[in-house]
C-alpha cells in the first residue's frame, strides 16, 4: 500500500504545510487550512511514452504545429490567434455565466472545421441534457462526441482510442484519478489531474480545454497553483442583469494577457459582438452631465467606453469614494487633484464614479474622462456630448502622454465623435479633417475645454 501522510492545504492558494496554522503563510488568509492525507502517487502513474531524444533548437521544425483557427473571431482573439496544439486551457466564470454553452459552441465549430472528431466530457450533466443545449444552441453534433466519465484513468483511455482534435473537460473538480484516495475536487486531486492532462496533451500535441468553477471571492475554485500549470487562464464575465459577457485572457504562455472578446448571450447561445464600443455607451449622449467617454485599449482592440460621476453633499462626518469599474486607488488621486489643483470642494462630497457596460478600466488613460465626468457632475454642467478626453492626470495637474493614442482617436471618430481633449505633449495627429484636437497642459484647461454645455437648471 502507498504510504499516506498528513498535510495541512490552503482552500485558497493551495499552500501546503506541515502543522496547521492559523494565517496561510502563501496568500495571508486567516483560516483556510485543512487537514489533508495525501497519498503517495505512483511513479508509473503520470509517466507518458515521451521516447523524444534532446534535439538541437536550430533543427526543430513547427511545421504543422501552427495555431488552429475557429470561427469565433473574439475566442481567437483572447487566445492570441486560435488554439495552439498541445496546450491546456482553463476558462472560470461563475456558475450560470455561460462556460459550457461557450465550450460547446467551440467544441461544435471546431468538429465541423476538423476532419478528427472532438470530445466533450462532462461529469456534471448527462449526455440527455448535453443533447437538449445543442439543440437550443442549433448544433447538430456531427463529429462531436459526448462522454459522461470522472475516472481520468477511463478518460485517457477513451481519448487513445478515438485520436480527437480537441478535447473538452467539464469541469476539473468532478474529475478525479483513483491512484490518489481521496474525494473528487480536493486540492491534490485537482493538481494531478491538471498535470496529467497538460502531460497528455503535450504528448499528443491536442489541445484541451477545461472548466473550473469560481469561488465567491473570484479565484479559480480549488489550488491557485492550477493557473501556474496550464497554458492559458481565462474568465468568462458579466454583471448578473446584463446579457453581455466578457471573455478576459488573464494568463496566456502564447500571446498578450491585454485582449477581451465581447458576446451577448442570447437564445441560441453565446454571439459575437460586432461593435464592442456601442455596450459601452449609452444610446442618448444628449444628456451628459457627469458623463465623459474615453477611447481605452484593451490589447490591441481600442474601445470607447462611458465614465460616470456623481456628487452629491455628504450626509455622514466622512465623505465616501465609491468606484465600479474603476481604479480606487486612481478616484483618489483624481479626486484629490481635482480639490488641490483645480479647487473643486470635494472635501464634504460623496463621489461616486463607473464604468459602464460592466468593462473594468485600470489604465491611466481614462483619468482625464473620469475627472471631467466628476468635474461635470460637481458644477452640474454638461459635457460637450461629441467630445472624448484621453489623458492620464498627474499630482501637480499636469496632462500627460498616454501610448498609441491615434489608434485611440481613430475609433472615436469612426463612431461619430468630433472632438477630442488630448495632452500637449501628444502632438498627434487628426484622423480626419473635421475632426479636432483639442491640446491641455494641466486639469483647469481640460475642464474649461470640456465643460462647455449649460447649467441643468438654466435648462429647466
Amino acid at each position: 500500500m502507498p504510504k499516506q501522510r498528513i498535510v495541512f492545504v490552503c482552500s485558497g492558494c493551495g499552500q501546503e504545510s506541515a502543522k496547521w496554522q492559523g494565517k496561510c503563510s502563501g496568500c495571508g488568509e486567516w483560516n483556510t487550512l485543512f487537514e489533508q492525507a495525501v497519498t503517495a502517487v505512483k511513479p508509473a502513474a503520470r509517466r507518458r511514452a515521451l521516447t523524444n531524444a534532446p534535439q538541437a533548437l536550430a533543427k526543430v521544425e513547427i511545421t504543422g504545429h501552427e495555431r488552429i483557427s475557429l470561427s469565433m473571431g473574439e475566442v481567437n482573439r483572447v487566445l492570441g490567434g486560435g488554439l495552439v496544439p498541445g496546450s491546456l486551457s482553463l476558462i472560470g466564470g461563475e456558475p450560470g455565466i455561460g462556460k459550457s454553452t461557450l465550450l460547446l459552441q467551440v467544441a461544435a465549430q471546431m468538429a465541423q472545421a476538423s476532419k478528427a472528431p472532438v470530445l466533450y466530457v462532462t461529469g456534471e450533466e448527462t449526455r440527455f441534457q448535453i443533447k437538449m443545449r445543442a439543440k437550443r444552441l442549433g448544433i447538430n453534433g456531427d463529429g462531436l462526441f459526448v462522454l459522461t466519465e470522472t475516472d481520468l484513468d477511463a478518460i485517457t483511455t477513451e481519448m487513445d482510442k478515438l485520436c480527437p482534435s480537441l478535447v473538452i473537460i467539464d469541469s476539473i473538480q468532478t474529475v478525479y484519478t483513483p491512484d490518489l484516495d481521496m474525494a473528487p475536487g480536493g486540492v491534490t486531486q485537482v493538481r494531478e489531474c491538471a498535470a496529467r492532462l497538460v502531460t497528455w496533451a503535450k504528448a499528443t500535441q491536442t489541445p484541451v480545454f477545461i472548466a473550473g468553477h469560481v469561488t465567491k471571492d473570484g479565484a479559480i475554485a480549488g489550488p491557485r497553483l492550477l493557473e501556474h500549470i496550464v497554458d492559458t487562464v481565462l474568465y468568462l464575465e458579466g454583471e448578473p442583469f446584463s446579457s453581455y459577457r466578457i471573455l478576459r485572457s488573464v494568463k496566456n504562455r502564447y500571446g498578450s494577457v491585454n485582449e477581451v472578446g465581447i458576446f451577448e448571450m442570447k437564445e441560441h447561445g453565446l454571439a459575437e459582438v460586432a461593435n464592442p464600443s456601442e455596450v459601452f455607451l449609452s444610446r442618448d449622449r444628449q444628456n451628459c452631465i457627469g458623463s465623459a467617454v474615453v477611447p481605452v485599449l484593451e490589447g490591441s482592440r481600442p474601445l470607447l467606453v462611458e465614465i460616470q460621476a456623481l456628487t452629491n453633499a455628504t450626509s455622514f462626518g466622512q465623505p465616501r469614494r465609491t468606484a465600479n469599474g474603476l481604479d480606487f486607488g486612481r478616484l483618489i488621486i483624481i479626486t484629490a487633484v481635482l480639490s488641490r489643483r483645480a479647487y473643486l470642494k470635494l472635501g464634504a462630497q460623496d463621489v461616486i464614479a463607473s464604468a459602464t457596460g460592466g468593462l473594468n478600466v485600470a489604465e491611466p488613460a481614462a483619468d482625464l474622462a473620469a475627472a471631467i465626468a466628476i468635474a461635470s457632475s460637481y458644477k452640474s454642467i454638461g459635457v460637450d456630448p461629441h467630445l472624448v478626453a484621453i489623458g492620464e492626470v498627474g499630482l501637480s495637474g499636469e496632462i500627460r502622454n498616454v501610448p498609441q493614442i491615434e489608434r485611440r482617436l481613430a475609433e472615436a471618430a469612426r463612431l461619430g465623435f468630433t472632438k477630442a481633449v488630448v495632452p500637449a505633449a501628444a502632438r498627434a495627429k487628426s484622423p480626419s479633417n473635421d475632426f479636432q484636437l483639442i491640446p491641455v497642459r494641466d486639469i483647469q484647461q481640460a475642464l474649461v475645454a470640456a465643460l462647455t454645455g449649460q447649467r441643468a437648471e438654466e435648462r429647466g
